[in-house]
């Protein structure tokens, strides 16, 4: 059941095994928001950054993307930096921080059992992301965190993935849309140096240039 434009329903059937799981943790944590994680941003923000999916105990447990785990600390630091944001991220949903010309979504918005949603799942799931990308009228730039959310931005927009290949640090342009995309800002990858605060600072930059104040 779909509630509005590129969001999809608390009680979301469409992938059997997310909802599965969803479940389970609904029993296990009644007091997590265990649902799929809505879109976070003003609708008329220029800069869409999509991830891969909900963590466990980050937004999976908090109901706001990239919040309460450890991704979250450096695209958020990253967004404060460059003025797409205002307030201080607390790492809670209630927290009072706002963006600014920039929204957060993700390829696949329900929590998948050990962060690998399933090739079927990120293509259902992109049924959301299509009216997620269509409803913001102003956009001019995306940032995709990781190869999963590069590929599902480049075929939502029916691009050829040979022809618009992941890269960190890369722009690609799908039309008058231009694609950023980095490594995934994750603790793994943070922690061992497949991506560096410098390299995501970097790809901010960029988006920055491209967008201008």
């Amino acid at each position: 059941m779909i509630q509005a434009a590129g969001t999809p329903g608390r009680d979301c059937p469409r992938c059997p095994r997310l909802a599965a799981f969803r479940k389970t943790w609904r029993a296990n944590e009644p007091a997590w928001f265990n649902a799929p994680v809505p879109s976070f941003g003003p609708l008329d923000a220029r800069l869409l950054i999509v991830g891969l999916a909900p963590g466990l105990q980050g937004a999976n447990r908090t109901g706001r993307p990239f919040t309460g785990d450890f991704a979250g600390q450096l695209l958020y630091e990253m967004l404060a930096r460059f003025g797409f944001s205002r307030g201080t991220f607390d790492a809670r949903a209630d927290d009072g921080l706002a963006l600014i010309d920039c929204r957060i979504t993700n390829a696949v918005r329900c929590v998948p059992p050990e962060n690998k949603p399933t090739t079927t799942e990120i293509a259902t799931c992109r049924d959301f992301l299509k009216p997620t990308i269509a409803e913001m009228k102003n956009l001019k730039a995306l940032v995709a965190l990781g190869h999963v959310a590069h590929n599902s931005v480049v075929t939502a927009f029916g691009a050829k993935k040979s022809a618009t290949p992941f890269k960190h640090g890369g722009k690609n342009m799908l039309g008058e849309f231009a694609l950023f995309s980095s490594y995934h800002c994750s603790r793994y990858n943070t922690n061992t140096g497949v991506l560096t605060p410098k390299m995501f600072r970097d790809v901010f930059e960029k988006v920055r240039g491209f967008l201008g104040r």
